[in-house]
């Protein structure tokens, strides 16, 4: 089977080193020649256009920042809808919009090509070591000729419902991650200034109900050595986290913690707390002097 990746950065690089490493013919395509330079010391074919890209592949794997990405890739002058192919399936990893992947999709429908939104979670290492986790919006038939691909590039692969689905699931997702990293920011220093061990405190926590991916594995990997380098952005978070508040108040919901939770992260885009910094650099606006 061969496969495109579009968008060499961070997550794309490591999903096309990774199936490559699976015995995938892996073509790959970026705006920075550098990210192609380096995709291809993993076994990762160049080509020199999206164009190209599309000539040699049957399945296309995004991996964009945002949803007007997507839309430019797909809509674009020269784009996927003007040179793909009849049969060619687009795989988007990246977390866009419900609504621009139903677009995508219906506008594709109409050229006989197919689509699924993927987003994924696990960071660049979950996608250099394939052991990321999907959650899928696409129809059957879609989802049963992707599925070779998605088991080589992760190890959970949910297929939640169809077009659309997959982005709705993962932006509640991360609605509860962004919320998890504060509440657990404040649990900590609660703790710590009445004289308890950190490590200790997180023991405890991951022992009872109050755990969560970020006692588990976020505050032992990137906060408590304040490595603050997961390879997630500041600024992806807050993207997320506003989508889901887009979502709340096209549906009039009136979800009282999710926006103070929306709230805290735009506060959190204060020089010390900038748009690239890692996103688990949240914690630092909970209390500079121990996360700082």
């Amino acid at each position: 089977m061969k496969v495109g990746v579009l968008g060499l950065g961070n997550m794309g690089a490591g999903m096309a080193a990774t199936l490559v490493s699976k015995d995938f013919e892996v073509y790959g395509f970026d705006l920075s020649t550098q990210a192609i330079i380096e995709a291809q010391k993993h076994g990762v074919q160049p080509v020199k256009n999206l164009k190209e890209l599309l000539d040699h592949i049957e399945i296309l794997i995004i991996s964009l920042p945002k949803a007007e990405h997507v839309e430019a890739v797909i809509f674009g002058e020269n784009g996927v809808l003007t040179r793909g192919h009849a049969g060619l399936i687009i795989v988007d990893t990246t977390t866009s919009t419900p609504e621009t992947s139903r677009k995508v999709a219906a506008a594709l429908a109409e050229k006989q090509m197919y689509f699924a939104d993927t987003p994924v979670s696990g960071g660049p290492k979950g996608a250099a070591t394939g052991t990321m986790s999907m959650v899928i919006g696409a129809e059957d038939d879609v989802m049963h000729k992707i599925k070779p691909v998605l088991e080589a590039m992760s190890t959970t692969q949910v297929h939640v419902g169809g077009v659309g689905a997959g982005n709705i699931t993962k932006i509640a997702n991360n609605l509860l991650a962004a919320a998890h990293l504060i509440t657990t920011a404040e649990a900590m220093s609660l703790a710590v200034h009445c004289g308890i061990d950190p490590e200790k405190l997180l023991a405890g926590i991951n022992a009872g109900s109050g755990r969560s991916a970020a006692s588990q594995a976020m505050f032992p990997q990137w906060v408590l050595n304040k490595a603050y380098n997961s390879g997630f952005s500041m600024g992806l978070m807050r993207k997320d986290v506003g989508l889901a508040q887009d979502i709340a108040d096209a549906l009039e919901l009136d979800l009282p913690v999710s926006k103070k939770i929306v709230a805290l992260w735009r506060e959190g885009s204060k020089p010390q707390l900038s748009d690239t910094e890692d996103f688990t650099a949240i914690v630092k606006h909970t209390d500079l002097e121990f996360f700082g």
